[in-house]
């Protein structure tokens, strides 16, 4: 898992939550959407990898047995907890930089998650594959490579586009295809809007993919060529499709 710093700062990860909420064309939430993909499926015991502060758990309605995360980020622990004890009677926070194993036997896990995660550490899927159990799913969430089509108008971010190309929208069937015979998916068109004014929100947001962004291009520099553009056109809106897959073993 490549370490982004910016994930560790949870009131700033939050604060960004609630931009992209703001911010997006479609008002659905997407972990609605992800849980009406998952139906009534009778999870029990669940693992989220990558899982932050909490923020999918958040979402969950119903209640669990138990609710294993997984980050690598200790500072995402407390407020883990506190979302995932509102729905599980059993939670727990592993601090792990991914892949690795976990330490838990084959089978033990009716659902997996990975929310906007799993190209960070691709490789976890023979993991995934020997924890699931038989019939259970792993859902998981990903960008499309579009995603940087407006943004590349300006800049090449050679750097996020390789991480996002590990699994993306465009290739995440074939990809899980490898390990599971059943792979659905639900398409979440959706679109960022940062309209004049929206400066500070437009700087958050640039400043949250600085890790990605400084790779490629000076920080600054994208942030006030973004500037004037808002400032030119009145509006920016960035591609935010999403995908949601469910795998089923």
């Amino acid at each position: 898992m490549e370490r982004i710093e910016s994930y560790k700062d949870v009131n700033f990860h939050k604060r960004i939550g609630l931009l992209i909420r703001d911010r997006s064309e479609n008002k659905e939430d997407i972990r609605e959407v992800a849980s009406k993909a998952l139906g009534r499926a009778d999870a029990r015991r669940m693992l989220n990898l990558g899982c932050g502060y909490g923020w999918f758990e958040e979402a969950i309605r119903g209640r669990l047995d138990l609710i294993v995360g997984v980050d690598v980020h200790g500072e995402n622990r407390n407020d883990f907890l506190k979302a995932a004890r509102r729905v599980s009677t059993t939670s727990l926070f592993v601090r792990s930089k991914l892949p690795a194993p976990i330490d838990a036997p084959s089978g033990f896990f009716d659902l997996i998650v990975a929310i906007y995660s799993l190209y960070f550490f691709i490789g976890m899927l023979p993991e995934v594959k020997r924890l699931l159990a038989p019939g259970g799913l792993f859902l998981t969430i990903t960008h499309s490579q579009a995603m940087l089509q407006e943004a590349e108008e300006f800049f090449h971010f050679r750097s996020m586009r390789r991480t996002i190309e590990r699994f993306s929208a465009e290739n995440g069937a074939a990809v899980l295809g490898e390990y599971f015979p059943l792979v659905s998916q639900v398409d979440y068109e959706n679109c960022l809007v940062f309209k004049s004014g929206d400066q500070n929100d437009l700087k958050d947001y640039v400043h949250f993919k600085r890790e990605f962004i400084t790779n490629d291009a000076d920080r600054e520099l994208v942030t006030k060529r973004l500037f004037d553009e808002l400032h030119r056109r009145g509006v920016l809106k960035f591609n935010k499709n999403d995908r949601i897959f469910l795998a089923r073993k």
